[in-house]
């Protein structure tokens, strides 16, 4: 069945061509606004990924739109199964603020950061065993062009995870939830950040983004097998996995 959300409000698509520069401007206050947003439990839905990584030592890991490496500074934490990553993200001001925290965590050695575009990934075929999007993929303005780039860049036998906002499908925790993306979360933010337009974006991106077996869908289409989702949270996020062919 198709899960979008119903209570999407009309008239609202929001523009995903740019949003890197939206993100350039609240870099310096995004982290503290997700977790206060989140009420901190965005940092365990991170870790939680770090369960369904692909069997293997040293693994390479290549995460999109990285921002300000949150998901590869908790897969290091994780798993000593990760050996070295990469993360890509337009949005260099967010870049930034991820090499301070690499670099103070003494990660430097481990994880790199470089500008990149998630629908033309820098990387040959074949160059990882693990690509990472967290946050990230409802933001792209091609969702099939980049999955399928993330198949791409895999070895075969790879996987994909990526970790998403979802709706909940109990109609009372939804009816919440909504109510709270869409009054209290962009005032919120937009009273952290000084940017009340990119948390009323949050919002919308999360409504009109397909999500659960749709989504589970696009990434059949990309190539990818065995493809599952595990909502998180009452299906406020969902992790879904996929991997490339052994062949």
């Amino acid at each position: 069945m198709e899960q979008v959300s119903p209570d999407k409000p009309k008239g609202q698509e929001p523009v995903r061509n740019e949003s890197w520069r939206m993100f350039n401007r609240i870099s310096r206050s995004y982290d503290l606004v997700n977790r206060l947003l989140s009420f901190g439990i965005d940092v365990r839905w991170r870790r939680r990924m770090a369960r369904q990584l692909p069997a293997g030592e040293k693994l390479r890991v290549l995460d999109l739109a990285t921002g300000t490496a949150d998901q590869l500074l908790s897969l290091a934490s994780a798993s000593d199964r990760m050996g070295e990553g990469a993360g890509i993200d337009l949005a260099e001001a967010m870049l930034e603020v991820g090499r301070r925290k690499i670099s103070e965590q003494g990660l430097a050695n481990r994880i790199c950061l470089k500008t990149g575009d998630a629908t033309d990934i820098p990387f040959p075929g074949r160059s990882y065993d693990v690509t990472t999007i967290s946050f990230g993929i409802r933001n792209v303005p091609d969702v099939p062009r980049v999955l399928g780039e993330m198949c791409r860049v895999l070895k075969p036998g790879g996987r994909a995870l990526i970790l998403e906002f979802s709706l909940p499908e109990n109609g009372l925790v939804r009816a919440v939830h909504l109510l709270y993306l869409r009054g209290l979360l962009p005032r919120i933010g937009g009273m952290i950040s000084g940017d009340v337009e990119a948390y009323r974006y949050l919002n919308r991106t999360i409504e009109a983004f397909p999500y659960g077996d749709a989504f589970c869908e696009l990434m059949r289409n990309a190539g990818f097998i065995q493809v599952a989702s595990t909502p998180l949270s009452f299906g406020i996020a969902t992790i879904y996995q996929g991997d490339r062919a052994a062949g």
